[in-house]
């Protein structure tokens, strides 16, 4: 693969929903380790970062469709939706709230990374297949550049994982490891 030559003034890391209710699940632990080396990046860089969470006001603002398959009914405690700490959020990062999958949708993600010049975007995050899939076809209509950081991701099964790396992220961006990431933008 080749370098990815990144201008990161015109860059933004965006991670999907990397707060303590969700990053409790299985594989949030390495997603949560390999954000962290990217966020490392983009702070020598002086790249953008947004950190996007999902959380409700009262929980009349949630989605509530019709489903076939309903997601489990649970009390979230009450920093369900804080960020994990081992992220280092700093006070010029810049945090978005949603309220669905998308973080564009009914945000102002869109305008603050227009405002700043940026066209590329760098995703990750909690689940593969729902949040960050969502945020990166919303992405991909709004016409940015994407690369998708795939083992900083995860979802509820390899199987998912894989469908959404395989089927979906090489038809709108590029893929690649943190590993990968790291060097071709170090080169």
């Amino acid at each position: 693969m080749n370098s990815l030559n990144l201008d990161f003034n015109k860059t933004a890391l965006v991670l999907i929903d990397l707060q303590k209710g969700i990053v409790a699940s299985p594989g949030g632990e390495e997603v949560v380790e390999n954000a962290v080396k990217l966020i490392d990046v983009f702070r020598k860089n002086n790249g953008f970062i947004s950190f996007v969470r999902v959380a409700f006001h009262d929980g009349k603002d949630a989605l509530s469709p019709i489903l076939d398959q309903a997601p489990a009914k649970f009390e979230r405690p009450s920093d369900w939706a804080v960020l994990d700490s081992r992220l280092g959020v700093q006070e010029n990062d810049y945090i978005v709230t949603k309220r669905q999958w998308g973080a564009f949708f009914g945000t102002d993600l869109d305008l603050q990374l227009r405002r700043r010049g940026i066209d590329t975007i760098v995703l990750c995050g909690i689940a593969t297949n729902i949040g960050v899939e969502s945020t990166a076809r919303e992405a991909f209509q709004y016409g940015y550049q994407q690369i998708f950081i795939t083992d900083a991701m995860t979802t509820f099964s390899k199987e998912e994982h894989d469908a959404t790396i395989r089927y979906i992220f090489p038809r709108i961006g590029r893929i690649r490891t943190t590993e990968e990431f790291v060097n071709q933008v170090q080169q």
